[in-house]
């Protein structure tokens, strides 16, 4: 059986949702009662990993000086910033569900659903310019985060629907954007916040970028190869709403595969499309993707081994563990 990861890490996910939970229980500007905090309670206690505030307080132990209040602050932003990605994610991509249960744009409409995003988003940035009045530069990162790098995550992968000409540099960018940044950010910003030298921030920010780009890959994999049961939507998914994932693009160097693929558009029949969608499944497309994703998780074992002074380098090893399956 997989060990959760808040044990591998010994950190309480009860006190990281009670965290996450006040930053809209006590908005004295927002009543307790009101549509918005039961939508964002439900959402937080509909599940979830809680994958980024563990890893801003996995950051937060490689720094002398820990400051408790502000990691577990900080902490509860990122898995707000995280949260409100999710309610646009799931517009974009018109999912009717999340979790396992009604997406909040099928349950508010739209507009309700784009009303609690932009409040989560609004929450985090009010936060970060609390500790910006204190001149503490980490929380730039987030803001940063928070604004602008996974809109424009989400406007690449838009952007490029059915675009079968998109280049690996660009599905790595776009990777970077809407999910690895934020992973890398989290380590980084609870590094500086309990005052690590900057050098090992900014290692732990490649730590976590090459672990979110590994993620990345292995959940677009994940697409092909699940069940659909599991999946909680068709094999192939992504392909079938025009998003040209990295297996696709292994898939389109095949010069006897490529015709087909190049072939799909928003209007092709679902029948067609399983049949690509089984070619490219039994070609060595997953495989390469695989193997780019291994290379990642390499290096950011590399990484580890550079950081091995600190004894919460056996909590990058659990992360690792946790992300790329490995039993070392």
């Amino acid at each position: 059986m997989k060990i959760k990861l808040d044990d591998a890490l010994g950190i309480s996910l009860r006190s990281v949702d009670r965290e996450i939970e006040n930053m809209v229980k006590y908005d004295k500007d927002v009543p307790r009662s009101s549509e918005l905090v039961k939508s964002i309670l439900d959402l937080v206690r509909s599940g979830g990993k809680r994958v980024r505030p563990l890893m801003v307080i996995v950051g937060s132990r490689f720094g002398p000086s820990p400051d408790e209040r502000k990691t577990w602050r900080l902490a509860a932003a990122a898995e707000f910033i995280h949260a409100a990605s999710l309610i646009h994610d799931d517009i974009i991509d018109d999912s009717p569900v999340r979790r396992g249960q009604k997406a909040l744009h099928i349950k508010l409409g739209v507009n309700g659903a784009l009303h609690v995003g932009n409040y989560m988003s609004a929450r985090v940035i009010e936060l970060i310019s609390a500790y910006s009045a204190d001149r503490e530069r980490y929380v730039y990162d987030l803001s940063s985060l928070a604004t602008t790098q996974l809109c424009l995550g989400e406007y690449q992968q838009l952007s490029h629907l059915f675009d079968y000409e998109v280049t690996l540099e660009g599905y790595l960018e776009k990777s970077k954007n809407k999910t690895a940044q934020l992973m890398a950010t989290c380590l980084k910003i609870g590094a500086q916040s309990a005052g690590a030298d900057e050098s090992v921030a900014d290692l732990l920010y490649s730590f976590g970028e090459k672990l979110g780009i590994a993620f990345q890959i292995r959940d677009d994999i994940l697409d092909f190869t699940q069940s659909a049961e599991k999946l909680g939507k068709p094999a192939g998914s992504d392909l079938r709403k025009g998003q040209v994932t990295l297996p696709v693009l292994y898939a389109l160097r095949n010069e006897r595969l490529a015709p087909s693929i190049r072939a799909i558009t928003a209007d092709t029949p679902p029948a067609i499309t399983d049949e690509v969608i089984a070619a490219i499944q039994q070609s060595g497309a997953l495989k390469e993707s695989e193997n780019l994703s291994a290379r990642y998780l390499d290096e950011a074992q590399d990484i580890i081994s550079r950081l091995s002074r600190y004894p919460a380098h056996r909590d990058l090893q659990a992360l690792l563990n946790y992300f790329g399956g490995r039993d070392n």
